[in-house]
């Protein structure tokens, strides 16, 4: 007799099930071993300042290899959803400079909070959605409604830690394609800003002095972030004005 794990309704196509469950569990037994091994050390601004010479030497020698080293440590980075985002986004301003390292940033984001989206998604994100009450179904459907807008906001204004950001919209049903393109297109700002910082994070080595990601988002930029926020809400604003004149009699 072949044991299943199964909570979900005979029928039903989500079921939570060891298969499913997979990768989630690999995903657990990479951040154990992050941990274990003490590698989250190597995300700090210490790690950074005291490996410059070896990590500018090694871009200088070998640009794409060094790219591409680059966007597959950040990408897992953002997949296990380790501490040290910002000191990694830096480090691709100070590394490849500002647009190019903007761009390493951006690709890499995406690409990590995809797969992270993918697996919450097929693991757990599908099976709950079966088994979803009423109010987690209006909640859904609210949100998928607008899901582009929300998810920009998400993106350019930090409300939330990003990893809760990838999470989530996994929990409510959103499609890939409209995840994949408000991620790309949402963190573009914010990362052009981190990196540009980096791009002249040598400077602050030289003169040793101390360095915080907080002191990055000056009022100008939040207001500019917030602006570009209240820009991607329009879309929605215009659908709820639309809805109401159509329920006037």
């Amino acid at each position: 007799m072949r044991s299943t794990v199964s909570v979900a309704q005979p029928g039903r196509a989500a079921r939570f099930s060891l298969r499913r469950l997979l990768p989630l569990g690999a995903l657990a037994l990479a951040i154990a071993a992050v941990f274990a091994f003490d590698l989250d050390r190597y995300l700090t601004f210490d790690a950074l300042r005291e490996n410059r010479a070896a990590l500018t030497a090694f871009v200088a020698a070998n640009g794409l290899l060094a790219a591409v080293a680059y966007v597959l440590i950040y990408a897992a980075a953002v997949a296990l959803s380790l501490p040290g985002g910002a000191v990694l986004t830096i480090a691709g301003g100070f590394l490849f400079g500002t647009l190019p390292g903007g761009a390493l940033v951006v690709l890499a984001a995406t690409v990590g909070a995809t797969l992270l989206f993918l697996i919450a998604k097929t693991a757990l994100g599908d099976p709950l959605r079966a088994r979803a009450g009423p109010f987690l179904q209006r909640m859904e459907a609210g949100f998928q409604e607008n899901a582009l807008s929300y998810l920009l906001v998400l993106r350019l204004i930090p409300l939330f830690p990003f990893f809760i950001v990838n999470l989530v919209p996994a929990f409510l049903g959103v499609r890939l394609r409209t995840y994949v393109l408000a991620t790309f297109f949402g963190i573009i700002p914010g990362s052009i800003v981190y990196a540009s910082v980096g791009a002249g994070l040598g400077s602050v080595f030289d003169r040793a002095e101390a360095f915080s990601p907080s002191s990055i988002l000056t009022p100008q930029i939040a207001v500019a972030l917030v602006g570009l926020a209240m820009l991607a809400l329009l879309p929605v604003v215009y659908r709820k004005l639309k809805a109401r004149r159509a329920a006037l009699p």
